[in-house]
């Protein structure tokens, strides 16, 4: 969903036309504290049509107060792509998988990207129609 007209850019050709500003689009960021735990997230995400793509950045060392102590880990950074719309599914299925009593759920709006790839997250997020087809 375009909340405003793209940008055109005299001279620069159509490429430069396809921007948006404003996106529904999301990038929500957690933590795992094994690979076989971001995988079972990450796979889940994507085959439960929540999230178009999620990275998964090995071994982020993480330093943080947890019950009064500083603690220290190794953790998996997810990089999850996905929708406004979808969001809190996102956040009840990270709930849901992870094996942390609080685990990050961080969700950050996309405010521009190019507009064959912002169609993309939308088509690849359930219950996202592609603009100008027909179901």
């Amino acid at each position: 969903m375009l909340t405003a007209a793209p940008l055109v850019v005299e001279g620069l050709g159509p490429k430069a036309e396809s921007r948006f500003y404003m996106t529904d689009k999301r990038i929500v960021l957690t933590t795992a504290g094994s690979e076989e735990e971001a995988r079972k997230i990450a796979r889940a995400l994507i085959g439960r049509q929540l999230a178009a793509c999620v990275n998964i950045v090995p071994q982020v060392r993480s330093i943080y107060r947890w019950q009064g102590k500083v603690e220290e880990a190794q953790e998996w950074l997810l990089i999850v792509k996905t929708t406004e719309s979808a969001f809190d599914k996102v956040r009840r299925a990270i709930a849901a998988l992870h094996s942390y009593d609080l685990p990050e759920c961080i969700c950050l709006p996309v405010e521009d990207g190019s507009a064959e790839y912002l169609n993309w997250i939308g088509e690849s997020v359930e219950g996202q129609k592609p603009k100008g087809k027909k179901s």
